[in-house]
Parts: C-alpha cells; sequence; structure tokens
C-alpha cells in the first residue's frame, strides 16, 4: 500500500498513529541519542563524564554551575555524525561547542535549543535540536576501543576491541587488522572474569586490568539485560591519573526492547531515532522532498519513491508503516492533505467526509472489486481520484504537488474541484 501526502501530514501521523494492529507488530532497530546512552551506561556501572540535559538556555547554565568545573562541553541531541563540523540554520557553526563558564553554556544552548542542525548526514532541512547535553570536558591519555556486538559470523556476541581507539574502527581493521581482537562470547557461559581480565591485558591495562575487567562483565551485563545488538564504548579513554571512563558510547536495540525496559523512566520515548514516529512504531526516515510517503511495505515505499523523482518530485520522507490501519487511525491520517493512498475505499471516503479535505486524495486502486470501489468514489461526490496504476498515481501527485507549492509561494489560497 503506497499513499503520498504533503510533509505537514507527518507531524499529524507520527502525533496521533496508535501502534496497535491487528498485525503483528513490526520489528524495528533504534539507534538512541548521546544522553540516553551516558544515562544508561552510568545507571549500569560504567563511568562516564558527569553530564546533565537541557531544554532551555537557563536550564543549560544551571546544569553547567552545578558540574562545579569550567571545562564544559554542549552537544547538540541530533541523530547524525558530524555534528561538530555541522551549522545551525540560524547561523551558529558547531554542533559541538566547547565552552568555558555557565553563563556562555547559557547563550550558547539558548542559540542551539529549537534550531536545525544541517551536517554532511542530514537533509538539507537539518536535524531538530529540542536538547542539549552539557557535560564535563575530559582529558584523555590514552584511547582505546571496546565493544560486544551480535555478529552473525560468530553465531553469537562477540567482543571487538583494540588499542587504537578513537578513530573509525573499519579505518584500523583495514590498515592494521592485527590491532583489531575478536573474542567471541559463549552464550551459555557469558562473559567470564578471567576471559575479561585477558582482554584488559591484551588491550595494555597492565595492572589496572582486573578493574578494568569489571567494566567489561558491566558492558556485557547491559548487553544481555537490555536486547542490545551492540554496546560500543569509543572511545574508552584513560587520563594521566589512570582513571577510565568512555567518552562516546553507542547503543543499538530495538524498539520493543526500549519501549519495555526504559519507558519507565521516559527514555524510551523521545530519545530515539524519528522521535515521534518511533513512539508509534513508524519506520521513518526524513528526506529533502514535499511529497510524503505512507507505505506499507520497504519494498513499495522504495519504489514509491523511485517514481515520485522518476515523474520529477522529490519524496519527504521514508516510512514503512508496517501495520494495518483502522478507519479510526485513517482518519487522523488524513487530515493534513493527503494526496495518494492506496487503501479500502469506504475507509477514504468516510475519512474525507469527516475531515472535510480541501486537497484531492488520489487513490491508486487494483484488486478484487476495483470497478465497485470506482463506483463508490465517483458517486461520493468528494475529491478523490481513482488511479489505475501506481505509474498514473504518481505523475498526478506531482503535477499537484507543483500547483500547490506555485500557489504557496505566490501567497494565493488554493481551492481544486472535481473533476480537476
Amino acid at each position: 500500500m503506497a499513499h503520498l501526502f504533503t510533509r505537514s501530514a507527518l507531524k499529524t501521523l507520527t502525533r496521533t498513529l496508535c501502534p496497535n494492529s491487528v498485525l503483528q507488530e513490526s520489528r524495528r532497530f533504534l539507534n538512541v541519542h548521546e544522553y540516553v546512552s551516558y544515562t544508561i551506561l552510568r545507571d549500569n556501572g560504567i563511568p562516564v563524564p558527569k553530564f546533565g540535559v537541557a531544554n532551555s538556555g537557563s536550564e543549560a547554565g544551571k546544569i553547567a554551575k552545578d558540574l562545579g568545573t569550567n571545562d564544559l562541553v554542549i552537544k547538540a541531541q541530533v541523530l547524525t555524525g558530524g555534528r561538530g563540523k555541522g551549522h545551525f540554520k540560524g547561523g551558529l557553526k558547531g554542533g559541538v561547542k566547547l565552552v568555558y563558564s555557565p553563563e556562555e553554556a547559557e547563550k550558547i544552548s539558548g542559540q542551539m535549543i529549537g534550531d536545525y542542525l544541517v551536517t554532511k548526514q542530514t537533509a538539507r532541512r537539518g536535524g531538530g535540536s529540542a536538547t542539549k547535553m552539557i557535560t564535563e570536558r575530559k582529558y584523555p591519555r590514552k584511547e582505546y576501543y571496546f565493544c560486544i556486538m551480535m555478529e552473525r559470523s560468530f553465531g553469537g556476541p562477540v567482543i571487538i576491541a583494540s588499542s587504537q581507539g578513537g578513530v573509525n574502527i573499519e579505518d584500523v581493521a583495514a590498515e592494521n587488522p592485527d590491532a583489531i581482537l575478536k573474542i567471541p562470547i559463549d552464550v551459555v557461559e557469558g562473559l567470564s572474569k578471567e576471559k575479561a581480565v585477558s582482554v584488559a591485558q591484551k588491550l595494555g591495562f597492565g595492572d589496572k586490568s582486573d578493574h578494568i575487567s569489571n567494566m567489561f562483565l558491566n558492558v556485557y551485563k547491559l548487553f544481555t539485560s537490555s536486547d542490545a545488538l551492540m554496546v560500543e564504548l569509543n572511545p574508552l579513554a584513560e587520563d594521566s591519573n589512570g582513571d577510565s571512563w568512555t567518552r562516546r558510547s553507542g547503543l543499538t536495540t530495538t524498539q520493543i526492547s526500549v519501549r519495555r525496559r526504559y519507558s519507565a523512566t521516559g527514555l524510551g520515548s523521545g530519545g530515539c531515532e524519528g522521535g515521534e514516529a518511533a513512539k508509534h512504531n513508524l519506520n521513518y526516515i526524513a528526506l529533502d522532498g514535499d511529497i510524503g510517503c505512507l507505505v506499507n511495505g520497504a519494498g513499495l515505499a522504495m519504489a514509491t519513491m523511485d517514481i515520485i523523482k522518476l515523474h520529477g518530485g522529490s519524496p519527504a520522507n521514508f516510512l514503512d508503516v508496517g501495520v494495518a490501519l483502522p478507519l479510526s487511525k485513517l482518519k487522523k491520517l488524513l487530515k493534513s492533505s493527503l494526496q495518494i493512498l492506496k487503501f479500502m475505499p469506504s475507509w477514504i471516503i468516510a475519512a474525507a467526509q469527516e475531515l472535510q479535505l480541501k486537497i484531492p486524495i488520489i487513490a491508486r486502486l487494483q484488486g478484487t472489486n476495483v470497478d465497485d470501489a470506482k463506483v463508490l468514489i465517483a458517486s461520493s461526490g468528494l475529491k478523490i481520484l481513482a488511479c489505475d496504476n501506481l505509474d498514473e498515481a504518481a505523475r498526478l501527485a506531482v503535477k499537484l504537488s507543483n500547483i500547490v507549492k506555485l500557489a504557496k509561494s505566490a501567497k494565493v489560497d488554493i481551492n481544486f474541484e472535481i473533476p480537476i
């Protein structure tokens, strides 16, 4: 089922779509924000720098004072790489800033919050930055890499570790494969103290190996207790005093696990990729275009995006719903200018009648009783256009989208009448 609609419809969809469905819930992988990773690591006995999360400039200033240091780092909480080299649409350069006083922290955070950070990995509109993490600045003497992940080739979890941390581990593996340790973990026995000590010794921790092994054991405990696919410490840092902590971490798990394990703490609600979409079990990726796509099935989603591009349009997103929608939910999806839809005609008609849509719906109809469906649509008197195939529907959606764009640029109200 392929549905194309304007970008504004996405906000309505993600706010209102219920995750419950008559079909089996889709399984979705999530990457959580840095502050969520820090919180989870800290709560599981894995040392991290002192930090706090702010939603306003004044709150950032208070957190900076409470941290008790003038060496501070402010990090925009946007799920993208290259934050430090990015820029905000408001003009501020860099999503990771060094500051040296609570007053400066308050000022810089105020400029970041609510703005969009654009990096090489985001769309041109950037990623929304609603929160900032303020953390103490640490000075590492040595950096390591440590990760526990599920690996198909090992048939289970494996430790990936290196004494060369702080860089892309893929680059280390390509340039110096011998610098990478790969140690499988028996899922029945788990990670033993002896094996954890052995890993620490191989990484060069020397007489601190026993202490560091406890951190490794805590990482494995977190890995298993949170149903994680990967827990990564990069870098695992050591300062001149011999203290170790993780300066940057990665936690990859499933939506089901996040909701089950962390919903009580609030970490599972807004700290994961896709924001509101993730709450409702939607596979969502924002893009640059202006024709939104609501699709049931990843393959059809890709095909829908391709055919939009073929006809000169630009998709606003990738969105695989993966669930069946009852009539009540479909009505909510249609609140914001749905432009193309492939769903049960009676649902379309009922939703369009209740919502009094101004933008026409283009319904691509194929399958059993397609002729009856067309009769229902034609007799409804509503702004619903039935198309026989996806190519025709996409072409029409692009044309209507261009009309809407021209009208908006000229600040002219537009009203579609049937027949168009």
